[in-house]
């Protein structure tokens, strides 16, 4: 949109709190461009806690979930990991902040809402005249669109020579290769994983809240991750 001259206003990002540190300087990189061609920075959304307070503090008030939790012998408190069904991380630290902000601006200032959808995911798109998805129209695809920021020098940190998808790295619906790449290209963040498993299943026990994938936790895979590669050794 820079390169063609179209009018940028405004440039929304949700920070999660959970971010790879490589995407956290690729949005600094873009936020020194932005500046730079069309003198506004970034506006960064964050939800007033975060992810680990809605997962392991947020109080619960409905009399029903609280009836729910102490049948289960659960804490009044707390989401513990988010689930295919219940996705409360995406919805709270970004489609909520997102959809907030951009509703105000189409009401207030009558904006276009351009989104970042590409050709090869425009069953995505949706019908409102406030949208535009430039992607689509210009028929580029994912993979070509990565190709583009490849080009003008934005290669997030090498995330994409990695992983198959650079969202959060604490995500339990990633697959278990992409787990095995985080133990190995980060391990910091792979220990870190470890800690908020066994805190998830000290408070929740082994029911949904505190089950970080079906038929595993961190330290199962973990165990099985060593096994592997001691296994590669021999």
């Amino acid at each position: 949109m820079i390169e063609k001259e179209m009018p940028i206003d405004c440039v929304l990002y949700a920070d999660t709190g959970m971010e790879f540190p490589e995407m956290e300087a690729h949005i600094a990189k873009m936020d020194d461009l932005l500046y730079r061609e069309r003198g506004i920075h970034i506006t960064t959304l964050r939800h007033p806690h975060g992810f680990e307070w809605m997962m392991f503090d947020e109080p619960k008030v409905k009399p029903s979930c609280l009836e729910r939790r102490a049948q289960m012998g659960v804490p009044p408190y707390g989401n513990g990991w988010p689930g295919m069904t219940v996705r409360w991380c995406t919805g709270q630290l970004k489609t909520h902040l997102i959809s907030k902000e951009v509703n105000r601006l189409k009401k207030e200032q009558n904006a276009l809402h351009y989104i970042g959808i590409a050709a090869d995911e425009a069953h995505r798109c949706k019908d409102d005249p406030q949208n535009r998805y430039p992607l689509v129209e210009w028929k580029i695809t994912e993979a070509q669109a990565l190709q583009i920021c490849y080009s003008r020098g934005f290669d997030f940190g090498g995330l994409y020579e990695i992983y198959r998808r650079a969202s959060c790295w604490c995500c339990p619906l990633q697959r278990i290769d992409e787990l095995r790449k985080l133990r190995t290209h980060h391990p910091e963040l792979w220990a870190r994983l470890r800690d908020m498993d066994n805190r998830a299943r000290t408070m929740f026990g082994p029911g949904p809240l505190g089950q970080f994938k079906k038929d595993w936790s961190v330290e199962r895979l973990e165990e099985r991750f060593a096994r592997e590669e001691k296994a590669e050794r021999k």
